[in-house]
């Protein structure tokens, strides 16, 4: 008999999915919350690592590994960077509530979207897909900016 169809596995499972839904809500809460420069981050981290992906397994020119092709090490060393990036995200997170302010965590939200958007582009021409330069000049704008601390 399938379990998920049974009265104890349809507890279980919803009980599962509630745990996930509880867990997913307090790392939002604690990363400041699911605000517009953390959605565009996770969506640039998304696209950074699938485009990665497309780079390495596809197209054999990733410069993560010897021969350029697909790699478990260098994927969970890209998810483990990634984490590190959430990491410092939640540092920002608590500065802000530290101080009073609303400006590091945001700051370094801007500052990786920049990176993980420029390493979307590196990716982009390793697979030969032409972009405009202006969004390259946007990013490396953007990232100056939020590397020096300027607001505005």
């Amino acid at each position: 008999m399938h379990i998920l169809g049974t009265h104890t596995g349809g507890l279980l499972k919803n009980t599962v999915l509630a745990a996930l839904a509880m867990g997913g809500s307090a790392a939002l809460q604690a990363l400041g919350g699911w605000d517009r420069p953390l959605q565009v981050l996770m969506a640039f981290m998304a696209a950074d690592y699938a485009t990665g992906l497309v780079v390495a397994g596809l197209f054999r020119r990733s410069s993560k590994t010897a021969g350029g092709a697909l790699s478990s090490q260098a994927g969970f060393q890209g998810l483990v960077r990634k984490a590190g990036v959430l990491l410092l995200v939640l540092l920002g997170a608590l500065l802000d509530s530290a101080t009073g302010s609303s400006f590091v965590r945001t700051a370094v939200c801007f500052f990786f979207i920049a990176n993980e958007g420029l390493s979307v582009l590196e990716n982009l021409g390793l697979m030969g897909v032409p972009y405009p330069q202006f969004l390259r000049a946007m990013l490396e704008a953007l990232e100056e900016r939020a590397d020096s601390g300027k607001e505005s």
